[in-house]
């Protein structure tokens, strides 16, 4: 309550001159007195949407340190100070630079405080501040949805509730009516109201008939200001559909129908009744309830197109019975109990049925005629007769036809008048035993419209064919043969069917009975076996016997032929056995034929040919290649290794098996052109010459040596590389080198002045100077 700053509200109606007067005791008991040195402000108010050119003013801030000297400077900090709201520091009045609006923010809070100028320390606290933005009317009500679906039932009483609908105001609900909104209805009288408070829909009449209108368009207005004029609105549109109930029948819209097909299962009438309901509501069922034709028809009902279908269960008659009368019933299948009693759910309607005179095609007396007719028939022959009737009254003439499609050689014609089927041409029962053609029945007032109907025709068997072999036959005789000998069985063949089967009978020719070779035996089983006549044969006399077989069939008339059996002479053992005969003989004897023969030699030759290629390719293989084909290519023959070798004694340096194998190498054999490392170092040795060696047989004898120990010197250089040794003999100034005069000596020759005598004499100075490695001297 004692606040060190007040607030001039000058243009927010703020509160003034109020003086507090706080009372009490100290400890004494003494009263105390205490005035308020100012204002105490926590919030104030401000209105939204200023519209003066000036900056909007909020109110002063002041504290009671300040003398008006300038001395206390004022700063404001908290929401928008800075930039909404700005203080002037030195009078510490507040004014809002931008319009406010209260649905983007309702209250801002700020903090204010005085510093000293100079010092910049602050005189008293920091006090917090409300600034709260009173609200005005500048935000029409808006609907949730724009324009809102909704449906009702037909046939609903009245006050029945359809929907509700919501509109928000951005406006501030606690501050005046500037929220508060009202519902009122601009179209959709007098079929709906809207409830002003709650925007809840519902029917303003009873029975609303959806037959009769079915889309309903209602425009509803929420205004805010409790409705009041100046009030700022807002409108949607609902749209409401009246869903249909089952409160209508269903109705026929005629009642007389004709048959549309007279064929047993087909549709002869469909009815439409009408119904005024959609959907589930409209659906129906039909039924028969009388008809003078029991049996006749039937009904069912089209559950796609809700129609009343009537099938026919027989065939109709105009001229037995010429009109049906039907009495159909329809009715909803799925009753609303509620309008049961309004009206009545079924309907009634008689359907006369008048069957109609159709001109119809001729028809056949039967299904399919069978003719037949024997082969040897003459041309004009009547097979059979077909028989065509008009079934209308009018009992039109009816005229035949052959279809030629069935008969494409012209073999048979019908009569056009009488329907009598004859032969244009000679039949060949072997040819074609059957024949199928359709005769065509036709009106004679009405062409188009006509019949037709198969014809088999059977052509009998008549005996026109004589027997022959049933096979091609010939066969051998050996020349040693013996009387009534079989040789060979024949059979036969005919091209006639008689009814008891075939019956040949087989028998030489009479022409050559007399002086015949052979005779024919008739096996009584429609075979014959060719038997010899004489007991010998030659083949160089006659080679080939033509034996002329009669064959005859046991029907009538009898028919009957002459056939030949070929019989070739051969060369045959004692068992019989053909061992010689000609080459036509034997290939005919084996059941080969002159083609299969040169088949097999065909295949004999290629096999031979085969076996020739193979042969010369074995023999070209064989062939060695030259190792190079060409002089100028020797990229794969010539291998370069870069070793040259100690001669041709050197065997050491270079091996040939480097050659022939580079893998078998042998890295443990020393090379004698190379000095190796790990060698022990030469031992050095006297040389020891007899002292009666006074002329050049020491020279021998040195060179000699050297040659042997150069010889068994590993790291000695190659045969053919020059080995130099330096010897004066024993006229030398420097004396002798050898040690011949040594031998008289006892004690050991002292060699160590040859290092002295320079580099020609390093050898010897090596083997001759120093002490033996072995600790004793060669002697």
């Amino acid at each position: 309550l004692c606040s060190r700053y007040w607030l001039d509200l000058r243009t927010t109606g703020g509160r003034r001159g109020v003086a507090l007067t706080l009372t009490g005791q100290d400890a004494n008991g003494v009263p105390l007195r205490r005035s308020k040195r100012g204002w105490m402000w926590n919030q104030f108010f401000l209105l939204e949407e200023y519209t003066g050119l000036d900056n909007q003013y909020v109110g002063k801030l002041h504290s009671d340190g300040d003398r008006g000297d300038g001395s206390i400077r004022y700063v404001l900090t908290g929401d928008g100070a800075g930039t909404l709201f700005i203080i002037d520091e030195n009078s510490g009045d507040i004014h809002a630079t931008k319009r406010l609006d209260r649905e983007e923010k309702a209250y801002y809070t700020l903090r204010a405080k005085a510093v000293n100028r100079i010092t910049n320390t602050s005189l008293e606290g920091e006090s917090e501040f409300i600034i709260k933005i009173h609200d005005i009317n500048d935000n029409e009500p808006k609907f949730t949805k724009d324009p809102y679906f909704t449906h009702v039932p037909e046939m609903s009483p009245l006050g029945t509730v359809v929907m509700q609908v919501t509109a928000t105001d951005a406006d501030d609900a606690t501050y005046g009516n500037s929220a508060r909104v009202v519902y009122s209805i601009l179209q959709g009288q007098p079929y709906f109201s809207v409830d002003p408070n709650t925007g809840v829909i519902k029917t303003a009449l009873p029975n609303m008939d959806r037959e009769t209108k079915e889309n309903y368009v209602v425009v509803i207005q929420a205004k805010d200001m409790a409705g009041q004029m100046g009030g700022l609105s807002g409108t949607t549109t609902v749209s409401i559909t009246l869903s249909d109930v089952n409160d209508n029948p269903p109705r026929f819209p005629k009642s007389e129908y004709t048959p549309e097909s007279s064929e047993p299962g087909s549709t002869v009438a469909v009815l439409r009744a009408t119904d005024a309901d959609i959907g589930r509501n409209a659906e129906m069922n039909y039924r028969i309830t009388s008809s003078d034709g029991p049996a006749m028809f039937d009904i069912s009902t089209n559950r796609s197109t809700q129609e009343g279908v009537i099938t026919l269960r027989k065939p109709l008659d105009f001229e037995r019975k010429r009109s049906y009368t039907l009495r159909i019933q329809v009715e909803n299948s799925n009753p609303d109990p509620r309008f049961l009693r309004y009206a009545a759910t079924t309907d009634e309607a008689t359907v006369k049925l008048i069957v109609e005179d159709v001109d119809e095609p001729p028809v056949f007396d039967r299904v399919s005629y069978v003719m037949e007719v024997k082969e040897d028939s003459a041309v004009g022959t009547i097979v059979g007769s077909v028989s065509a009737t008009d079934p209308d009254s009018s009992r039109s003439p009816v005229r035949y036809s052959i279809d030629r499609r069935t008969d494409m050689d012209r073999v048979f014609n019908v009569h056009p008048g009488n329907g009598s089927v004859f032969m244009l041409r000679t039949l060949d029962r072997e040819e074609n035993p059957w024949h199928n053609i359709s005769v065509i029945a036709t009106e004679f007032n009405n062409p188009r419209l006509i019949s037709r109907i198969p014809v088999d025709i059977r052509v009998l068997d008549v005996n026109d064919n004589a027997p022959t072999f049933a096979a091609y036959y010939e066969t051998f005789v050996c020349e040693n043969t013996k009387a009534n000998q079989r040789i060979q069985t024949v059979s036969a063949k005919d091209a006639d069917e008689p009814i008891g089967g075939h019956r040949f009978f087989f028998s030489l020719a009479h022409e050559v009975s007399g002086k015949a070779n052979f005779t024919v035996r008739d096996n009584k089983d429609n075979t014959a076996g060719i038997l010899t006549r004489r007991n010998s044969y030659s083949r160089l006399q006659r080679s080939t016997y033509l034996v002329p077989v009669v064959i005859s069939d046991g029907d009538f008339p009898m028919q009957s032929s002459t056939n030949t059996l070929t019989v070739r002479v051969c060369t045959c053992d004692r068992e019989g056995n053909m061992q010689l005969c000609n080459q036509e003989a034997l290939v005919l004897t084996a059941g080969l034929s002159t083609g299969a023969l040169m088949a097999i030699i065909i295949c004999v030759l290629i096999l031979l040919l085969i076996v020739v290629l193979f042969a010369v390719l074995r023999r070209q293989q064989r062939k060695k290649e030259p190792l190079i084909i060409s002089k100028e290519d020797v990229r794969d023959n010539v291998v370069s290794y870069n070793d040259e070798g100690g001669g041709e004694e050197d065997t050491q340096a270079f091996d040939i098996g480097t050659l022939r194998n580079p893998e078998a190498i042998e890295e443990t054999k020393q090379r004698r052109d190379i000095k190796p490392e790990t060698l022990n170092p030469p031992v050095r040795r006297t040389v020891v010459l007899p002292p009666a060696y006074r002329d050049n047989s020491d020279v021998r004898e040195f060179i000699n040596q050297r040659l042997q120990d150069n010889d068994q010197d590993p790291t000695a250089p190659p045969y053919d590389s020059l080995a130099t040794y330096a010897y004066e003999g024993s006229g030398s100034v420097a004396e002798s080198l050898s040690s011949l005069g040594s031998v008289t000596t006892e004690g050991d020759q002292d060699y160590n002045y040859l290092s002295e005598w320079g580099p020609r004499f390093r050898k010897l100075a090596d083997m001759y100077g120093g002490e033996d490695s072995d600790g004793y001297r060669d002697s």
